[in-house]
């Protein structure tokens, strides 16, 4: 790969190759495009782009639901040089329009239903009716807009002051892990990958571009399809998916309300997860239920994108309760486990894990304070800068190089002097018969300093969930007595954000309220 090598250019090459294959289909609208014809379509955007002044360097906007239209656009702005900042075209528009102007966007193309929304709350005019019921709006931006040139693409992640922020992914960043995924996962032009992710969301970029510089083609999975895990199942039956990529919250629908046995699935032959630890008990039932795939658990946050993987067992041993591990390191990163000071811990220590290498962001978006606090300088100066990810993890003795996740740095509190890993408690009622998913929170007390709640949702097909007095009993079987739970909540389900994980701000706010 050349360092100065673009996402659109090795598109090029595939379509120049692949001119005839289907590159993108939507079952949810009957579109689909070859790679000639994705190709010609997002030349179009791309013209209009230009002739509306954009120019390299530039950001633009995308604001409109999952579909086959939305990867033109996407290949439409890269092709001008800019790179693209995809929004959840069901956010709430201020949120959407914050972001726009936070990263200074040239110009948006949203989606002729998205388009009103943000007229009404953005600095936008109008310029151009575009192909697909899609609409071009340029944002008036008084200055000349920074330029950011190298990026591909800026994705807006929640940020702990309450404010999204961008984190900024160069055409190097995504070409390093997408070949990574080439050599790892062997993409033939017979493959059809699931594109489950929504856009704003790092899964994607797998989904995108592993199959489009390969000759394979995608499958959209638009929201409504997506959270849907009867008509999911029918789809990957239908269309024949051979490679998955979600969370595993997703997966874990498919195993429980997808009736998965009932389908001819033999064409799968790879499913991928991310974004999420992945209880065990569900992960052995989808494996007991589709067995001939091969099955990875890849880990990265959105600055690295996926930066260690680890091949699951073709075989779950039936009294493993503990998740598998993160693994190793893809190729062209590296990874330490390192205490507060930045110094390697022994192997078997707990610590956090730093990585270094092509799948690091640049940096978070006119952030350069949040930019500077997300890396440190190692103690030998020729080493340079390590990401730091946040999360707590150990290197197995036995399998060196291989890392154990422990959970997140700032999900873990002090009570009653201890150090308490919260998604340790989750663990352990995720383990509780017939208990479909649990999520804990902490709460500021007084007296205590720390209080602990958990959510829970229960089967209810099990009859009557646990009382309280049940649940405290069964974790002081399973956790040491410091870590009982104080409360316990039950909800038909727990919230989710776009990106299909846990939302715990929502879960922190009903607290407080």
């Amino acid at each position: 790969m050349s360092a100065r090598e673009t996402l659109h250019e090795r598109f090029a090459r595939t379509v120049k190759d692949f001119a005839q294959n289907v590159a993108v289909v939507d079952p949810s609208t009957d579109d689909r495009f070859t790679y000639a014809e994705l190709d010609r379509a997002s030349d179009k955007i791309a013209s209009a782009l230009f002739a509306s002044g954009v120019l390299a360097g530039d950001r633009v906007g995308i604001c409109m639901p999952k579909s086959a239209r939305a990867v033109v656009a996407l290949l439409g702005i890269l092709k001008t040089g800019a790179a693209y900042v995809p929004v959840d075209a069901g956010s709430p528009p201020q949120r959407n329009a914050y972001i726009f102007s936070d990263c200074a966007v040239r110009c948006v193309i949203a989606s002729d239903g998205a388009a009103p929304a943000l007229l009404e709350h953005g600095n936008y005019s109008q310029t151009a009716l575009l192909e697909g019921g899609l609409v071009l709006l340029a944002q008036s931006l008084g200055a000349e807009p920074p330029s950011s040139s190298g990026l591909a693409y800026v994705l807006y992640t929640s940020g702990s002051t309450g404010s999204p922020k961008g984190v900024m992914l160069t055409h190097g960043n995504a070409l390093s892990f997408v070949d990574w995924c080439i050599g790892e996962f062997h993409p033939t032009p017979g493959d059809r990958f699931s594109s489950h992710a929504p856009f704003h969301f790092d899964l994607s970029i797998l989904d995108l571009y592993v199959p489009l510089l390969s000759g394979a083609a995608i499958v959209i999975l638009n929201e409504a399809l997506g959270k849907n895990p009867a008509a999911l199942a029918e789809c990957i039956e239908t269309q024949r998916i051979t490679c998955w990529y979600s969370t595993p919250s997703i997966l874990r629908l498919l195993v429980e309300l997808g009736k998965l046995e009932q389908r001819q699935l033999s064409a799968l032959r790879l499913i991928n997860f991310a974004g999420e630890v992945f209880p065990i008990k569900y992960l052995r039932a989808l494996k007991e239920i589709v067995p001939h795939p091969v099955y990875y658990n890849l880990y990265g946050p959105t600055e690295t994108n996926v930066c260690t993987f680890y091949r699951i067992p073709d075989s779950i041993p039936a009294d493993r309760t503990e998740p598998y591990p993160i693994g190793y390191c893809c190729d062209n990163d590296r990874a330490r486990v390192v205490d507060l000071d930045g110094c390697d811990v022994a192997t078997g220590d707990e610590g956090e894990l730093v990585i270094q290498g092509g799948t690091v962001m640049r940096g978070y978006w006119n952030l350069p304070e949040r930019t500077q606090e997300a890396y440190f300088d190692s103690t030998e100066a020729a080493d340079g800068q390590w990401y730091r990810t946040g999360d707590v993890v150990r290197e197995l003795k036995d399998e060196p190089g291989c890392y154990l996740y422990a959970g997140r740095r700032d999900r873990m509190i002090k009570r009653r002097g201890y150090r308490v890993e919260l998604g340790e408690i989750e663990a352990a009622y995720h383990r509780y018969p017939a208990m479909r998913e649990a999520a804990a929170i902490a709460v500021p007390d007084e007296q205590e300093g720390m209080l602990v709640r958990v959510f829970l949702v229960w089967n209810s097909n099990e009859g009557k969930a646990p009382s309280t007095i049940k649940l405290k009993a069964y974790a002081a079987q399973n956790l040491p007595p410091y870590m009982i739970p104080d409360r316990f909540v039950y909800l038909d389900e727990l919230p989710q954000t776009s990106t299909d994980k846990t939302d715990y701000q929502k879960l922190a706010a009903w607290e407080a309220y």
